[in-house]
């Protein structure tokens, strides 16, 4: 388990699950061989298992802490909760050691102070809450859970991301909602300032309400990019999308935005599902971008 510093801030992997997810002609309707010819790199098993070619997959939180806050940002599946559509199975029922990991890395969930989710689907906001006496109930009692206000009404209304994704209505119910009810959540709008050095930024595509957070720290910078990627290959091809992004022009335009502000502030990406080593830099090639892994993580 390997902590970065920057700054004011160190950051920790917490991971839930690491296993070859989906193939990637399913994951991204363009997707095309050649991408290897461009970039040898992205064939690396970290990235792309070579028994069942699909492509690694990560699920983890990032462990944020300062000398006042102890934060994570996304929280994975969870524990013990039903996800019997066939895209999602593998994350059906789960028993995963995630509170031991957190423990090993030197925090409780009574200790977090903070939880930002930068967008409310399945594999981001399990960890929320977890099962207790047959209810669902607040992981992180004494944390003020962050919400995008435009995220939470997407899944809020008929004619929302519901309407698109139905099987996310479960996640809505027994991840999302407990921690409304709890009265643990803080709505925030784009540009707003989470605490000195951390903000959120509105970045729609993959759904209208995602956010990406920014890290800055005297000359230290980071992003936290939610699913504006999912894979080191969309560094490459910008204008892949996910099959799971809900608007798929405005999806290419933020991903080009994350980039062009990561290779020109030589800011640390800190993705959601890479592979090991899970975070590295955006170089730019030409017109095009290429991911470095920052090779002393793990």
């Amino acid at each position: 388990m390997h902590t970065i510093a920057l700054g004011a801030f160190s950051i920790t992997r917490i991971e839930e699950m690491l296993t070859p997810g989906f193939d990637p002609t399913f994951l991204f309707p363009a997707y095309d061989e050649r991408v290897f010819e461009d970039d040898p790199d992205l064939a690396n098993p970290n990235f792309l298992d070579p028994a069942s070619r699909r492509l690694m997959s990560s699920m983890h939180s990032w462990l944020v802490r300062t000398d006042r806050h102890v934060i994570l940002i996304d929280t994975g599946c969870g524990n013990d909760k039903p996800r019997p559509e066939p895209a999602f199975q593998r994350f059906h029922m789960l028993d995963k050691p995630y509170l031991q990991r957190l423990a090993e890395a030197g925090v409780r969930p009574e200790e977090v102070t903070l939880v930002i989710n930068t967008h409310l689907h399945i594999d981001h906001v399990g960890w929320n809450t977890r099962l207790l006496d047959g209810r669902w109930v607040p992981t992180f009692p004494n944390a003020r859970y962050i919400y995008g206000a435009q995220e939470f009404a997407h899944w809020s209304t008929p004619d929302g991301g519901l309407k698109t994704m139905p099987g996310n209505a479960a996640v809505i119910t027994d991840s999302v909602l407990p921690v409304v009810e709890a009265g643990l959540v803080e709505f925030v709008e784009d540009g707003d300032r989470v605490l000195d050095g951390l903000s959120v930024e509105l970045a729609p595509g993959h759904t209208p309400g995602q956010m990406q957070i920014t890290l800055t720290s005297g000359r230290h910078a980071a992003v936290f990019s939610g699913d504006v990627l999912h894979q080191p290959m969309q560094v490459s091809r910008p204008t892949w999308n996910s099959r799971f992004c809900e608007d798929q022009e405005q999806a290419v335009a933020t991903r080009r935005r994350l980039l062009d502000f990561a290779a020109d502030r030589g800011a640390l990406l800190f993705p959601a599902h890479f592979g090991a080593p899970h975070t590295g830099t955006v170089r730019r090639r030409g017109e095009d971008f290429r991911f470095e892994p920052l090779h002393d993580t793990a």
